[in-house]
Order: structure tokens, then C-alpha cells, then sequence
């Protein structure tokens, strides 16, 4: 208590402390705040300025600026040149003049150079940054065959030009809100201004500044510290790495949320529609895109329900099934020793496994060893009667079914469920299982998202496109999203 205690202390000193007119002093403050004789890439630079001949001195972290950019833009003009103002003599497009040392802190911290001149009782903070960065890459988990392929990085300015390259229009706006105790993390909220729901908007903006913590390092964490039933199966924030399908949910009114080191976004609010929905649905033409929403509906319903229901007929209904099929499953598990619940949930299990291997080894060997550990075990388990080989072709239509599902939230969300669904179906068939999933429909449509309702506009009804299961023609789309109520609800087409 006593440690945490002083530390507080601390960070109050330095929050107050303002920045004096004694260049002496500033500098023997800032190589304490930064720990200077340890800090091995905090660095500083004093040099006498010509346009007033007084000293100055200047600060960074030399692994995230670029030093070149220093040199010419800041310390050869303060050497050269004459001027009244230093930022009429640098040639850096940002300066700012910060009084506090706190604001000293967070300006390094994120890439800046703060130069103090001496008898100023202002430093001037300058963006140098230069964090390294992959290069624009291509999408991996949300890939499409038609439509744009780039995919944002963990760079935050190039994320933010990536959608500005999507959005011409000078009303998208890019509010920064600070979050963090001990590390100064800044949220990104683009959202267009003469759209947007102001409700919608100071609901966000509270969210993120009522958070109480050492440091968010990322949207991936932030998603869990802003979401509303954090124990919850269902998701209600969508997560994307695609700019353009960011850039379409802004111009319907959403809220777009960046963070530096994320290669992703996250949307907010968001529907079930959002997570079932691809940016390729829009792409392809009117009835191949409702087409391949139709496959994926058929797919969510088999990965949910086709292993529970295989377990609900079997057991307890095989009045259902037709006599030649009946007795093609009997004679196939005549000589399997377990229940049939248990031969799928090891399967499942198995399935899941495979899965979770081949996401973690090497990419070259990772499809290799997933199809191989697959059609091994597979034979394996059928040539030593542990399953019957019905099983292995209901488990693999499951699981298969579950990769036409793009969105990582749904698709946990839908392999968690099907175990639920498989459990239920096994103690009394059809209709503890026609139980549950109505039981899980009605929490499903009791979610909202930022006060939204999760299966709207369906249920309930709103004013919007419509773009459900099925979308219109493009022509046709003439209202945005009712249910997050934009400022213009009426598109121009």
C-alpha cells in the first residue's frame, strides 16, 4: 500500500508541474522523468538557436522517430535560420505548445519531439514518429475473390488514410480520447458528423473514458473493457480488418474505433446481419451475392444443428428415418462399444483439435498436417470400431460448415453452441433440443448493442434497407439503418 501509494504521489507531481523559464532545470527534470542514465534510447539535443541567440535542447526517444526528419526539419532550421517563432522557422507540418510536463510525457511517448528553449516557459511538441510497421498486407481472415484485398496494419496514420482513401468527405471526422493510467493509449473514433447519433456518440466517448486502468494496449483489448455482457456467448461488437468494409459501415451512420498497434477495427453498434453479412455480398451481382448468402445461412443452420439433431433422431426418433437408412446405421455401429452422444462428442473434440493445430504450426506445414491428421484419424478411429463412419461424415459436414462463417466472433460463438445443442439433444431428443434453441433465440433477441436491438431491423421492424438474409438491388437501397438513428436517414441514389 505504501508503494502504491507513493506512486500515486508521483504521477500527481507530475500531472501539476508546469514547465519554468530555466533550461537548466528543465532538462535535469526531463532526465529524471525519462531515467536518462539508464534509458538507453532516450536522447537529447542542445544547440544554440540563431534567430534569438539563446540555448535549446531537445528531446525524443531515438528507436520511434525519424532522426533524419530531425535534422533537417527542426535542428538545421533553429541553426540557420531567423525568425520570432519556432514555428515559423521549423518545417514540420504539427507543432504544438504544451505548459505541463505531463503532456511532455505523453508527447514522447507517442513519437513526438519536444524541444524546451531557454527563458520559454513553453516547449513546443513536434511529430517526428516513425513506428515501424508491416506494409499494407492482404486480407487473411476476412479474404474475398471480388472487391478491394488490402487490409489495415498496425500503423494507426496508416489505417486512418487507408478509410480516407474510401471517404472523401470532409465531414469524416478522426477524434482521438485518451485512455490509460500508466500508459497514455489513445482511441480513435471516425465516424462522419453530419450523420452520426450524438446519443450514440457520448455513449462511446463515456465508455472509454470512465475506464479505469494501467494502459489498453490495443482494440483487442479494448473490445472486452467496452462490451455490455462480457460473459456472454453472443458478441455485440464487430471486429474487421478490412478498411473498405469499415469505410461502408461509416457513410451508414456507425462508429468506426482505431488504436495504434491494431491491425483492426472495431464497428459499433452492430446486428447479427453484421456478422452473417461479407463486404463480397455487395460486390457480386444482385442474385450471385443473395446466392452465396443462401449457402451461408444453410451452413450456420447445419454447424448449430446438424450433430444435435443426428443424436435427437437417432436415440430417441428413428421413426423419422427411413428403414434402409435406419438399418445402414444400426449395422454400421453394431460393433461400437460407446453411446452414440459420445461418439460425436469425441469427434467434435477431435475436429476442434485439428483445428486448433493447424492454426498453430508453420504455415507450409499447416493445411498438410490438418488434411493428413484428419483422414488418418478419421480411417484410424472407423478400422478400430471407437466411431462409425455415419459420424465421421456428420462431424465433418459440422465443421466444414462452420468455415463458411468469416467473422471470428460468430464462428466461436456457433462451435460453442453446437456442444449446448449436442448435450441437450442426449437427454431427451427433439424436444429438449427444439427447447434450447428457442431458449437461445429468445437471449439472442434480448441483446443489444449500444442499444440496439440484436436482430433489428427484423425484429423489431426499423426503416432501412433491409438487408437481412437477402439483399435489394443496390438501385432499390434508398434509407440507411434506422435502428442506429442517423441524422439522414434518406440515401442519394
Amino acid at each position: 500500500m505504501r508503494i502504491f501509494s507513493r506512486q500515486q504521489n508521483n504521477n500527481s507531481t507530475v500531472s501539476e508541474k508546469k514547465i519554468i523559464g530555466s533550461l537548466s532545470s528543465n532538462i535535469r527534470e526531463m532526465k529524471q522523468l525519462f531515467s536518462y542514465d539508464i534509458n538507453k534510447d532516450f536522447s537529447l539535443r542542445t544547440l544554440t538557436t540563431r534567430f534569438n541567440k539563446r540555448e535549446a535542447c531537445i528531446f525524443y526517444y531515438g528507436s520511434i522517430v525519424d532522426g533524419e526528419r530531425i535534422n533537417l526539419h527542426i535542428i538545421k532550421p533553429l541553426l540557420e535560420n531567423e525568425g520570432d517563432e519556432v514555428s515559423n522557422i521549423v518545417s514540420i507540418e504539427n507543432i504544438e505548445k504544451i505548459k505541463e510536463y505531463e503532456k511532455v510525457v505523453q508527447n514522447i511517448n507517442s513519437g513526438k519531439a519536444i524541444l524546451f528553449i531557454d527563458g520559454d516557459t513553453d516547449a513546443y511538441a513536434m511529430d517526428v514518429a516513425n513506428f515501424q510497421h508491416r506494409t499494407i498486407p492482404t486480407s487473411e481472415n476476412e479474404s474475398v475473390v471480388k472487391g478491394p484485398q488490402d487490409a489495415f496494419t498496425e500503423s494507426l496514420d496508416n489505417n486512418i488514410s487507408l478509410i480516407r482513401k474510401q471517404i472523401h468527405n470532409n465531414q469524416l471526422i478522426n477524434e482521438g480520447v485518451q485512455i490509460g493510467i500508466r500508459s497514455h493509449d489513445e482511441v480513435n473514433l471516425l465516424y462522419l458528423k453530419d450523420l452520426v447519433n450524438q446519443e450514440l456518440l457520448d455513449n462511446i466517448r463515456k465508455r472509454i473514458k470512465e475506464l479505469e486502468v494501467d494502459n489498453v494496449r490495443n482494440i483487442e483489448l479494448l473490445e472486452q473493457y467496452i462490451e455490455e455482457r462480457p460473459y456472454s456467448l453472443i458478441p455485440t461488437i464487430l471486429y474487421s480488418e478490412k478498411p473498405d468494409k469499415a469505410a461502408s459501415y461509416i457513410e451508414d451512420g456507425y462508429i468506426v474505433l482505431l488504436m495504434e498497434s491494431s491491425s483492426a477495427c472495431l464497428i459499433v453498434p452492430v446486428t447479427f446481419w453484421s456478422f452473417f453479412h461479407s463486404p463480397e455480398d455487395r460486390y457480386l451481382r444482385f442474385f450471385y451475392g443473395n446466392f452465396t448468402r443462401t449457402i451461408r445461412f444453410i451452413c450456420l443452420i447445419l454447424s448449430l444443428l446438424v450433430s444435435a439433431a443426428f443424436v435427437a433422431i437417432t436415440n430417441y426418433h428413428s421413426e423419422m428415418l427411413p428403414p434402409d437408412l435406419l438399418l445402414a446405421i444400426t449395422g454400421s455401429r453394431e460393433r461400437v462399444p460407446f453411446p452414440l452422444i459420445m461418439e460425436i462428442l469425441l469427434m467434435e473434440i477431435a475436429f476442434e483439435l485439428i483445428r486448433e493445430a493447424g492454426l498453430r504450426i508453420p504455415n507450409p506445414l499447416g493445411p498438410t498436417i490438418g488434411i493428413v491428421g484428419a483422414l488418418i484419424l478419421g480411417q484410424a478411429a472407423v478400422e478400430a470400431n471407437i466411431i462409425s463412419p455415419i459420424i465421421v461424415i456428420i462431424v465433418a459436414l459440422s465443421g466444414l460448415s462452420s468455415f463458411a462463417l468469416a467473422d471470428l466472433s460468430i464462428n466461436y460463438m456457433v462451435r460453442l453452441m453446437r456442444f449446448i445443442f449436442i448435450m441437450c439433444a442426449g437427454f431427451w431428443g427433439m424436444l429438449s433440443l427444439t427447447a434450447a434453441f428457442f431458449l437461445f433465440f429468445m437471449y439472442a433477441a434480448s441483446i443489444k448493442s449500444f442499444g440496439v436491438p440484436f436482430f433489428s431491423p427484423l425484429s423489431p421492424h426499423y426503416i432501412s434497407t433491409k438487408d437481412t438474409v437477402f439483399r435489394q438491388f443496390i438501385k432499390k437501397e434508398k434509407f440507411r439503418p434506422g435502428y442506429i438513428r442517423p441524422k439522414d436517414l434518406q440515401k442519394k441514389r
